[in-house]
């Protein structure tokens, strides 16, 4: 292997390494991600996932968000009708914003990541999981 070729892979992986302390590192501001959702039915995307569920307690999902492994909460609480979480993959600590809103009687949870175009239905199976969840009464 000639010395270009040893230079070429050391920049990639410490480009490699940059990406990925960014990903994990890069801050989260609430006043980007702590949107309100409105939805009057469930949407499914590529990133993001909408769900709307009727007659359901926001403290109740409060509990059951708080389980979630590496979950946090960015912004907002059960008296302010509104919780913004945040929730890192486990490897890369690539950040998902999952808002939760009040809507009358309903919740509308609203997931979306930040990076990439794709989240591979992530966001959609966490967000079905917590409805079940909180549908089971756990």
């Amino acid at each position: 292997m000639g010395r270009s070729f040893m230079v070429f892979v050391v920049v990639l992986v410490l480009v490699f390494l940059a990406v990925g302390v960014w990903v994990r590192f890069a801050p989260s501001d609430p006043v980007r991600w702590h949107v309100r959702p409105v939805a009057t039915q469930d949407r499914i995307n590529q990133g993001s996932a909408v769900l709307r569920i009727s007659h359901q307690s926001l403290l109740d999902l409060n509990k059951i968000a708080l389980r979630t492994p590496r979950t946090r909460v960015l912004a907002g609480s059960v008296q302010d009708g509104m919780i913004t979480y945040v929730t890192r993959s486990a490897f890369w600590g690539f950040p998902d914003y999952i808002t939760v809103a009040e809507q009358g009687d309903d919740l509308i949870l609203f997931g979306r990541l930040r990076f990439g175009r794709s989240d591979f239905g992530v966001n959609e199976k966490r967000l079905k999981d917590w409805r079940g969840r909180l549908q089971a009464g756990q």
